[in-house]
């Protein structure tokens, strides 16, 4: 589907309709205009902003970063708007603001959380991108922020929304494939080395200390900003969480299951030899009792899985059901025949950082608006989205650990108390997250 169609009917389908206490106005009506701020715009960011503004009664009253090529990205989008976004450099100082509705937080992914909760006390709903906490710890301290201030928090697993998967989810809850039991997710690019990083003085364009933020202060390298933080463990969460939610994810979803009891993890930096950290090929399980999940991410070698660069398959005992990064799907039965195709509309790109699932997006922002209207309800909510990321945590612990981790079904703790360690990181002091 094409944005502009996507966006003409979402339009269409909201005539008529009567919201709160504006009969006359409908969906149109002064209250149910959503104004978002967008915090993190140099990529994602950027991309979240124009498309959250494309949607009807939907404006961006401000933008958010601390580096100045970053905000000149984001501002690209609102070249030629009648009023463009206003430009707030410090969170801290952007969520005291009465004027708008919504925080948008696509940042590196240690200000997720932090973000995410400065948010919600300050009165606003949250839609944070994935992953949507840079440890356990932090998940759990949503979900708590959530329920405390009673906002919304949406998490970025955008395939949640997608309608071809929910009627898929559906058909195997129905028994298609039978009992499905083997979830099998994959994520393939071809990343190059980000080299030997060297200690240079901060760029005059970039507030480090506010880019930092809640993390411990480190000095700062020429192979870090923009993107490189990813593999460094101190900012970043490693290709599993990086991409691995989605499709770990959605496993999650069509098995039907929460909290494992055990994981595992094996893999490293094999490709080249440089600052990267985290793991350039992992391969994790995840058992749920009786159901087990498996993903493999190749962070440098992009040969396609069942002809795709990232997707997944759900086995059954009498069947299996095969997606390619998309809202696309096939379901063949026990004897591998192909019972049913459903191509999606928009072919994706599994390697771009900005959306590799095109404007499929737009169905999972416009839950997100429908949801803060009294419209719809979450799709991803985060004590929903923070079992997903868990899993890529606890493989992330697992290998880094060199541990197999037993774990609690209840809550997904491990029942190693050493390993516990691993639950949370440390703070810079006066930025610790607090509900």
């Amino acid at each position: 589907m094409e944005r502009r169609d996507f966006i003409k009917n979402t339009a269409r389908a909201g005539v008529g309709i009567t919201i709160l206490n504006f009969p006359v106005f409908g969906k149109n009506a002064p209250s149910n205009k959503v104004v978002l701020a967008v915090m993190g715009v140099n990529s994602r960011g950027a991309y979240l902003a124009e498309s959250f503004a494309k949607l009807p009664n939907v404006s961006i009253a401000y933008l958010c970063d601390v580096e100045e090529s970053a905000i000149a990205n984001g501002l690209k989008p609102f070249a030629n708007a009648a009023q463009k976004p206003a430009i707030v450099k410090d969170i801290r100082e952007l969520v005291r603001k009465k004027d708008f509705d919504a925080l948008v937080v696509a940042t590196p992914d240690h200000w997720h959380a932090p973000a995410a909760i400065l948010g919600v006390a300050h009165g606003k709903h949250v839609y944070v991108e994935k992953p949507c906490s840079h440890n356990p710890y932090e998940g759990e301290l949503l979900i708590q922020a959530m329920h405390k201030y009673g906002k919304l928090i949406q998490m970025g697993n955008q395939r949640r929304s997608f309608p071809t998967l929910i009627e898929a989810v559906k058909q195997v809850r129905d028994g298609i494939i039978g009992n499905p039991y083997f979830g099998k997710a994959w994520y393939a690019n071809n990343r190059k080395s980000i080299g030997h990083g060297k200690k240079v003085p901060v760029p005059s364009t970039l507030d480090f200390e506010l880019w930092q933020g809640p993390a411990p202060r480190r000095d700062y390298k020429d192979n870090l900003v923009h993107y490189n933080w990813h593999w460094f463990w101190h900012w970043g969460t490693s290709e599993t969480c990086n991409n691995g939610t989605h499709e770990i994810d959605c496993c999650r979803w069509f098995l039907g299951v929460d909290f494992p009891t055990k994981v595992n993890s094996s893999g490293g930096r094999y490709a080249y030899q440089d600052d990267w950290e985290t793991p350039d090929t992992q391969v994790a399980s995840f058992e749920f009792g009786n159901k087990l999940i498996s993903w493999e991410g190749r962070s440098c070698n992009k040969f396609p899985v069942e002809g795709a660069g990232r997707g997944f398959v759900i086995y059954g005992d009498k069947g299996s059901l095969v997606n390619n990064g998309n809202g696309d799907y096939k379901i063949f039965d026990a004897d591998n025949k192909l019972m049913k195709e459903v191509k999606s509309a928009v072919t994706g790109d599994p390697t771009n950082p900005v959306s590799a699932s095109g404007n499929l997006d737009l169905y999972h922002f416009e839950n997100f608006i429908k949801s803060i209207r009294g419209e719809a309800s979450l799709t991803a909510p985060v004590d929903e989205g923070h079992k997903s990321v868990l899993l890529c945590h606890l493989a992330n612990i697992a290998q880094r650990t060199g541990q197999t981790l037993y774990c609690d079904p209840k809550n997904g703790h491990i029942k190693d108390k050493a390993a516990m360690k691993w639950w949370k990181r440390e703070y810079e002091k006066g930025w610790e997250p607090v509900v």
